[in-house]
């Protein structure tokens, strides 16, 4: 069974989005220059412990597209063979949509990542694709957990789901591979599809998401 966030959820983090977008093509200069005086504040971090941004390049990497691809894939074919055809194409829905659309917004959107990172990458960064895709695997984690678990092991999964979206987008600004509008971009990117994606897929009849049965139109 699949959780359905409320509605406002993910419209709420669609609105942010595309005002951070606007904000970011239009250059807004409050934004330029909060962005700068944090990655400032990340690269004399690192420039003083090199063998931390050593560790960080292989962490970062856990939510790299093809960990994203490959564990996307895998968990889609493993709850189809077991019968969760819902939640299989829910997985199946995110894991090829969150790429295309944070590639597309690299293709359409200009918007240079910070110079002398400590990794090298030429694309262009707004939204991060490292952190939408954390994002969204922790969301589709909390959603498919949300019904099978208690309320102490719902607790626990939504701070773990938060702190891995967190960490991988932490080390995204601590690599200088991205601006915190990219990281932001991308936290907010899986927020508004996920749980949109998840409303999609129709709840099965009983549970405490159907809708209820009218009078009417019990089966005789």
């Amino acid at each position: 069974m699949v959780a359905r966030p409320p509605l406002v959820v993910p419209l709420l983090a669609l609105a942010g989005f595309l005002v951070l977008l606007a904000l970011t093509v239009a250059g807004w200069a409050p934004l330029d220059r909060f962005d700068t005086a944090v990655s400032d504040t990340f690269r004399g971090y690192g420039d003083t412990s090199p063998r931390v941004v050593d560790v960080l390049r292989i962490a970062t990497d856990v939510a790299a597209t093809v960990p994203f691809l490959v564990a996307g894939l895998a968990v889609t074919v493993g709850l189809a063979v077991r019968g969760g055809r819902r939640a299989a194409a829910l997985c199946a829905v995110v894991t090829v949509l969150i790429p295309v659309l944070w590639g597309l917004m690299h293709w359409l959107v200009h918007h240079p990542r910070p110079e002398d990172g400590f990794v090298v990458i030429t694309s262009n960064g707004f939204p991060s694709g490292h952190t939408s895709n954390a994002a969204a695997a922790a969301l589709v984690a909390v959603l498919l957990l949300w019904y099978r678990l208690g309320g102490p092991a719902r607790v626990l999964t939504v701070a773990l789901a938060v702190a891995f979206a967190a960490f991988v987008g932490l080390t995204r600004l601590a690599l200088l591979a991205h601006w915190p509008t990219d990281v932001l971009g991308g936290w907010l990117l899986a927020l508004a599809v996920v749980p949109l994606a998840a409303r999609v897929v129709p709840p099965p009849a009983g549970s405490p998401q159907a809708p209820d049965r009218r009078p009417d139109q019990a089966v005789r």
